[in-house]
């Protein structure tokens, strides 16, 4: 059997952590395959749509892209539709099948975690991560609250709309990140605050996260975050971002051959991961 291809796209796409991880698990699946990294320009990309990713098993895809790659390819699942966005591709029996694997990767790292979604959900901040964690939420028949800065507030207001708009009986409203107080079941971080190299740095005060009962840190570069230390000293459940990039790499690879793979490899992939971004 021929040794199967693999890549991840983007543009640029010098630093990315795919291929550690994606050959780990290949190597956890005991599959025999080849993972590269493609720099694909936006205005290059149905050239080499045709005279590469065609010929690939399958590929990840990153910024550009996720919506670009949408027409070129045969058929998108049901969650890549809804999000509009696709990061991951199987080519299999000649036919491209897109999907989003975000979502779930971050289903599963709350899952992996013991971490619940119920109750009261706030999330800070209202970009694409928000976004995204936002439709899971209320897929679930919850509320949730955006807690976001003052700048925001437009682009927290059209969020809160489009996804009451896509996602009838939804209820999605914000707040100034200032005024966030009262219990919080579950707190999901969708800002860059806290990431290296500005590690001292929390999106909320002390007393936020002195109520909250889980916690979901979307940043990953550090494994944990100070957001994540005192939630965890506090005796929070809580997780940081590395578990979801590295879930929804395993998502892919469902996708790709329905590998299997066990919750404490996952856990040490992680942890390997981590320290792999250290070096770089």
């Amino acid at each position: 059997m021929s040794k199967k291809k693999y890549a991840v796209i983007g543009h640029p796409i010098g630093h990315t952590m795919s291929p550690f991880i994606h050959k780990r698990l290949f190597e956890l699946s005991g599959i025999d395959a080849d993972y590269s990294v493609l720099d694909i320009s936006p205005e290059n990309l149905s050239f080499e749509y045709e005279n590469v990713l065609k010929k690939l098993d399958g590929y990840n895809i990153t910024i550009p892209h996720k919506q670009n790659i949408i027409p070129l390819i045969d058929e998108i699942d049901e969650k890549a539709r809804m999000y509009g966005s696709v990061n991951t591709v199987s080519n299999t029996n000649a036919t491209a099948k897109g999907y989003t694997t975000d979502p779930d990767g971050f289903l599963k790292a709350l899952e992996a975690s013991g971490i619940e979604i119920k109750g009261r959900v706030v999330i800070l901040g209202c970009g694409g991560v928000a976004r995204t964690m936002a439709y899971e939420v209320v897929l679930k028949g919850l509320p949730l609250l955006f807690a976001v800065r003052k700048e925001d507030e437009n682009i927290a207001k059209f969020l809160c709309e489009e996804i009451m708009n896509t996602v009838k009986g939804s209820k999605t409203e914000y707040c100034l990140i200032d005024e966030l107080s009262g219990d919080i079941d579950l707190l999901i971080n969708a800002t860059p605050l806290g990431m290296f190299p500005k590690i001292e740095n929390q999106p909320v005060k002390d007393s936020v996260i002195n109520r909250c009962k889980s916690v979901f840190d979307a940043v990953y570069n550090p494994l944990e975050t100070v957001l994540i230390k005192k939630s965890l000293a506090n005796g929070a459940k809580a997780v940081g971002g590395m578990s979801m990039l590295v879930w929804q790499a395993v998502v892919a690879h469902e996708k790709w051959d329905g590998s299997i793979y066990g919750v404490n490899d996952i856990a040490k992939l992680c942890i390997d991961s981590a320290e792999e971004l250290k070096k770089r």
